[in-house]
């Protein structure tokens, strides 16, 4: 089947968007058409050569869409199912995944090291027949993509396919790292360092954890704004005020109870350290580029704190992704208000563009696909719909 898909092909450059081959889905696996996928800063950073991938390969790892057919031996979704696609599945039974950490799954990482599926091949080609390699098992840059069944979380039909795309990682990652891993409890303290798509995430965990007061820190005016609209109750720039300093003024002197970090910077990181209490909790989100080493005073790991570093919230996909979309269509978690800009897979390196410049929240790929939710109207929102992108949310 041929397909139109982003791939990187090289780094320091743009994505080409392309037609490409895509075969059938074999045992275990899954092939989604793809409704929507979301433009991540791990995808850009993978783009600028900051992160491994082994190329040419098509990337995205934050989609949902619509299964169209099953491999052999598939009992989790069927098709016609909605999904979100997470980028952590597991085999199940390696080592990690028998002790209860299937985000370490040995299968997985292998495979996502090589840029290949569970069995060790990839479903992409060239027109000439050469290979292309997956990224984070996931590639939802693609009108299609086969996954194995573990990445496919069906969710429920009325829940907008768009909005399902942000839960495979930013929600899920930042969600879960106030909740899960921060173990945010009513009236806690909270502060949440960036404030991109995984920390607003986080800011509105907090929230919905009953947290008092939420501390954004961020050094672009926009963020801030999104993160007071999405729960913060103070709104801190980092630019023109000591962020450690304001969190122990409005906590008697002591710090947050729990500090989440989501922006992978050196001064980030201490800041998350020292603006917690003794005692409290930190955890670490946000990554630094491969090989970039984080020095920080001793003093900052002092106090009894406990420091989680998670890259997923400590999450289980298949449990979270369907509590995540009920809170949303409860009107508990604000999806579409995080969707600065909406556009067509032909305009994907526009919407990179904005992301790196700060301007957006997540932008997302649109494709040619029915996204509104069963029952919501007729009305199909096609890439032909979208030649005008939505101005980014003020």
């Amino acid at each position: 089947m041929k397909i139109m898909a982003a791939v990187l092909r090289e780094t320091n450059g743009t994505l080409s968007v392309e037609e490409i081959e895509i075969g059938e889905p074999r045992r275990g696996e899954v092939l989604v058409r793809i409704a929507a996928s979301g433009l991540c800063h791990t995808d850009w950073e993978t783009m600028r050569g900051q992160q491994p991938c082994r190329l040419p390969a098509v990337i995205g790892h934050e989609g949902a869409g619509v299964v169209e057919a099953i491999g052999e031996g598939v009992t989790l979704v069927e098709p016609g199912d909605h999904v979100a696609l997470s980028w952590s599945p597991n085999c199940g039974h390696c080592f990690y995944c028998d002790r209860g950490q299937p985000i370490l799954c040995e299968v997985a990482r292998a495979a996502n090291t090589r840029g290949v599926l569970f069995d060790g091949t990839t479903r992409f080609a060239s027109p000439g027949g050469d290979p292309i390699y997956y990224y984070s098992l996931v590639s939802s840059h693609a009108e299609r993509t086969i996954v194995p069944e573990q990445a496919a979380v069906p969710l429920r039909r009325d829940f907008p396919l768009e909005q399902a795309a942000l839960l495979g990682c930013a929600v899920m990652t930042g969600y879960g790292g106030a909740v899960h891993a921060g173990r945010v409890r009513p009236e806690d303290s909270v502060v949440v360092i960036g404030c991109g798509a995984v920390g607003l995430s986080a800011v509105q965990g907090a929230r919905i954890a009953g947290a008092s007061p939420i501390v954004a820190v961020d050094v672009n005016p926009r963020k801030l704004a999104w993160a007071e609209r999405l729960g913060a109750t103070h709104a801190v720039n980092g630019r023109d005020a000591d962020p450690v300093k304001f969190v122990q003024e409005l906590t008697h002197g002591r710090g947050a109870d729990v500090a989440v970090e989501a922006a992978g910077q050196n001064v980030t990181i201490r800041q998350a350290l020292e603006a917690s209490r003794p005692g409290g909790r930190v955890v670490i989100l946000g990554k630094t580029a491969v090989g970039q080493e984080v020095t920080l005073p001793f003093t900052s790991l002092m106090g009894e704190r406990e420091i989680v570093r998670t890259s997923y919230g400590m999450s289980r996909p298949r449990q979270d992704f369907p509590k995540l979309a009920d809170l949303a269509m409860r009107g508990e978690l604000h999806l579409d208000e995080m969707i600065s800009m909406r556009l067509p897979l032909a305009e994907i390196n526009r919407g990179f563009a904005e992301l790196q410049s700060g301007n957006v929240a997540r932008a997302v790929v649109v494709l040619a696909i029915e996204l509104r939710a069963e029952g919501a109207g007729e009305r199909s929102l096609a890439a032909a719909d979208l030649a005008a992108d939505d101005p980014p949310r003020e």
